[in-house]
């Protein structure tokens, strides 16, 4: 299979995977806090991949370590933090909605620090992209008054992480496998994981009951799934692609994560399917070659 072909497939299984990661925060918060959450969700996904990964981190030199260190703290640390607190205060497909704002920041901090460059195609694509998520975020506004948007901010820090990520990965670590990244990656955030779980006390006061039973489980889906595989499946495409196709995912995220939340009795119009429709122009525009 080309590289053409597969970067659109492993697209569309990234919106699948992360458009359903946020239902699954959504419910793991049941049982547990905001930073308890974070924290398992890094530790999980650092067992799982170093048990399939761990030989891969001999392919990273010494002149890697440092930009796989700042991948791990912009692209995983931070945004998984910052998303548990935005889901626990805002509807699980808002927060997916707002992550669409990674593209545009990617563009322009690629230009900006890194020389990447773009066509006047796809600032056009992203606009319209932007176009859609803004309705989709005000008509949310409208259907849901009494949620705090404040936290709104913490996805808008967290995609400018992932802008930061991403390029990072596509300008000094094309030469490592997808693999190798990752694993590399968790391999540092272990130790910061477990203080940080350390500090909520989790290890003295958690007790095993159906309901926490329920947010372990869902926090291991979304640790394996969500975070280790799907962060493998990432950096390959951006290996593949442009750093600005690989953070289209996220417009096309917020799809399968309304889907999600309408089944969980989150509200949703036709102006907000309308507004999807719009993303989806974006997408293609970013992507079209002339």
């Amino acid at each position: 299979m080309d590289s053409k072909n597969q970067k659109w497939i492993y697209l569309g299984i990234l919106a699948l995977v992360w458009g359903s990661s946020f239902i699954l925060m959504k419910k793991a918060l049941i049982g547990l806090t905001p930073i308890q959450l974070g924290a398992l969700r890094i530790l999980i996904a650092a067992i799982f991949l170093l048990l399939i990964g761990h030989k891969s981190i001999k392919e990273i030199q010494r002149k890697h370590w440092r930009y796989i260190a700042y991948t791990a703290i912009l692209g995983t640390f931070i945004p998984v933090f910052l998303f548990a607190y935005a889901v626990s205060g805002i509807d699980s497909s808002i927060a997916s909605i707002l992550n669409s704002l990674t593209p545009f920041n990617t563009l322009i901090f690629g230009a900006s620090f890194f020389g990447f460059t773009f066509k006047k195609q796809q600032l056009i694509g992203i606009l319209i992209g932007l176009i859609g998520t803004i309705i989709l975020i005000l008509k949310g506004a409208d259907l849901n008054p009494n949620q705090n948007y404040w936290f709104s901010i913490l996805i808008i820090v967290a995609s400018i992480g992932y802008a930061f990520n991403v390029n990072i990965v596509k300008k000094h670590l094309h030469d490592i496998s997808a693999l190798s990244i990752v694993a590399g990656n968790f391999l540092l955030l272990i130790i910061p994981a477990l203080l940080v779980l350390s500090m909520t006390d989790f290890f003295a006061t958690f007790q095993m009951n159906q309901t926490s039973i329920n947010s372990l489980g869902y926090i291991t889906i979304l640790a394996i799934v969500g975070t280790g595989l799907a962060k493998v499946l990432y950096n390959k495409m951006v290996h593949l692609a442009t750093p600005i196709f690989a953070s289209s995912v996220t417009y096309l995220i917020p799809i399968v994560a309304v889907f999600w939340g309408i089944l969980d009795g989150e509200k949703l119009s036709f102006i907000q399917l309308f507004a999807a429709v719009i993303i989806l122009l974006g997408v293609y525009l970013v992507n079209k070659k002339k």
